[in-house]
């Protein structure tokens, strides 16, 4: 479930990925991967710029940053594919956006967690102290 603090709902969209990447030997139902691929298209939509988000607010030389931002080109890219019409097609398709879907959420997951390894992002860093009033100007 989304929430103000956390607008993209992971347990429902690492669940669409599970559906299709799971550890099962046969594709969805027929019916399924059509609906699924809708589904995989609007997590898409929806997860894109919240993570766009999320990594512009740390520094533009941080890995992690720069992996997600990679993530969400490679995640643009293939909402721009339009699969061929065999259901086969659809069914790879579904897949690969299934795994952008995935990336995203955990690009997403990466980037909302403090980690101590990592600088505060920007919303997160102190706030400058101001000197004492008793404190002489500064030269």
């Amino acid at each position: 479930m989304s929430t103000p603090d956390h607008p993209l709902d992971l347990t429902t969209m690492r669940e669409a990925v599970r559906r299709l990447l799971g550890e099962h030997d046969e594709p969805p139902d027929e019916p399924e991967p059509e609906t699924l691929l809708l589904q995989l298209r609007g997590h898409l939509m929806l997860a894109i710029p919240e993570v766009q988000r999320a990594a512009a607010r740390f520094p533009e030389d941080d890995i992690p940053r720069a992996c997600a931002l990679a993530a969400v080109a490679e995640a643009r890219a293939r909402l721009a594919v339009r699969p061929r019409a065999s259901p086969a097609a659809r069914l790879a398709h579904a897949r690969l956006l299934a795994r952008s879907v995935g990336a995203l959420c955990d690009h997403y997951e990466n980037l909302s967690t403090p980690h101590p390894s990592r600088p505060a992002p920007r919303w997160e860093a102190p706030l400058l102290r101001t000197p004492p009033k008793s404190a002489p100007p500064p030269p």
